[in-house]
């Protein structure tokens, strides 16, 4: 059992803000560090039976595949993509929501579906502050308008899950759009709490590419000139697929980036250690799942925006087809797994690298998180035993330098 501490310092902490949820706000605050991650921190030490339960649910001790069967057997299946009722590509029947979406718009659609259809009361998400508009925290939306307003990607740190034991405490029906990481937090501590299974009727997410520091937002206002302090908007994608990276000051000036000129430089994704081991970026415990369609991994111009969509399970599938019939989404054309190899390709290394990059951890002495049902030895064995070996021996050395971990999680001075 790892103390809340080492889950941080060894680099499996995503900051989802669950453990917090677990043991309460009197327990654990959330910190902001100078690296620009959210981070738990035990204002006192933690009971046995407390931190037992946070290592049993914690995405960076534990990492479930695909949501208990709710049905018939998903009847396509892929050794990298793993189980599926139905692939598609599509997007948001509403053009305002299609628009206004960092893609095509499906997540959004479906959340403001939910609500209308009486399915669910609220959707769990994340939207820009009101107050620190380049931060993200977590909403709770019981209208399609709140829903709409929550649109985009957020690039960054956000913890959805910071209160989740009071959103099951309303006792009320609810759908979460979270990253995969979120959804499979939610998913363990539904082995432990019968209320997830009760209460959460959806679980959505987004094929990940990784969360970045807020280190990396200060990059870009630090490229004009702007401080956290000045801004009214921070808007990472959207108004378009993928659209600009738009910042608005309180004075009225105005700056805006492409997608490619965002992350032009690898070396300054600034994405968080635990993104760098995930073996589950494309969503595979969640009921659906939507990711960009861009054949090579990026997109070369802007269009009207699609979406990738993968049901994963049969609660998935009745949506999407109610969603459909309903013309809240649209489906442009049917698809194979072999398409979101080439819309994803970096998700396609990724799967196949992340069992190489463990058992390096593991050679230098480090904990790694129990994976199930995710199929990482097979999909290193779509690698060269070369290619594995050195995703190993490279994991195996960063981890000894301390690269794959973090300092401890203390508070960022104002």
């Amino acid at each position: 059992m790892l103390t809340l501490e080492e889950i941080v310092e060894n680099g499996l902490c995503i900051g989802c803000g669950l453990c917090r949820g677990i043991a309460g706000g009197d327990q654990i605050s959330l910190v902001m560090t100078p690296e620009g991650r959210e981070r738990p921190v035990a204002k006192q030490p933690l009971q046995e039976a407390v931190l037992e339960r946070i290592n049993a649910v914690c995405p960076g001790t534990r990492i479930p595949g695909a949501a208990s069967a709710n049905g018939s057997q998903p009847p396509i299946f892929d050794t990298v993509w793993g189980s599926a009722h139905h692939l598609a590509i599509g997007y948001a029947g509403d053009p305002a929501t299609r628009y206004r979406s960092s893609t095509g718009g499906i997540l959004t659609a479906l959340g403001q579906f939910l609500l209308q259809s009486n399915r669910v009361k609220f959707v769990l998400h994340v939207s820009a502050s009101k107050t620190q508009p380049m931060r993200s925290e977590r909403r709770l939306s019981f209208d399609v308008a709140s829903v709409l307003e929550g649109a985009g990607s957020r690039y960054g740190p956000a913890a959805p899950l910071v209160d989740f034991n009071d959103i099951l405490d309303r006792q009320e029906p609810f759908a979460l759009i979270a990253k995969p990481c979120d959804i499979g937090a939610v998913r363990n501590l539904a082995r432990l709490d019968p209320r997830v299974d009760q209460y959460m009727r959806y679980a959505l997410t987004l094929v990940c590419g990784g969360a970045s520091d807020l280190s990396k937002s200060e990059d870009v206002l630090d490229r004009f000139g702007v401080t956290e302090d000045e801004l009214s908007l921070f808007r990472y994608r959207g108004n378009g697929n993928p659209g600009l990276t738009r910042i608005e000051t309180k004075d009225g000036r105005a700056f805006e980036l492409t997608y490619q000129e965002m992350w032009e430089e690898e070396a300054k994704w600034m994405i968080q250690p635990r993104c760098k081991i995930c073996p589950d970026a494309i969503g595979e415990s969640a009921d659906l799942a939507a990711s960009d369609v861009w054949p090579g991994g990026g997109p070369t111009g802007d269009d009207a925006g699609f979406n990738g969509i993968i049901v994963r399970t049969e609660r998935g599938r009745e949506l999407f087809e109610a969603a459909c019939a309903a013309g809240a989404i649209t489906v442009d054309r049917q698809v194979g797994f072999a398409d979101f190899d080439v819309f994803q390709p970096h998700q396609v290394r990724k799967k196949r690298a992340v069992w190489g990059r463990l058992k390096g951890m593991e050679a230098a002495g480090k904990p790694i998180p129990a994976v199930h049902d995710l199929r990482l030895a097979e999909c290193a064995r779509q690698n060269t035993v070369k290619q594995n070996l050195a995703e190993a021996r490279g994991a195996r050395v960063r981890a000894k330098s301390g690269r794959l971990g973090e300092p401890p999680a203390v508070p960022r001075q104002a």
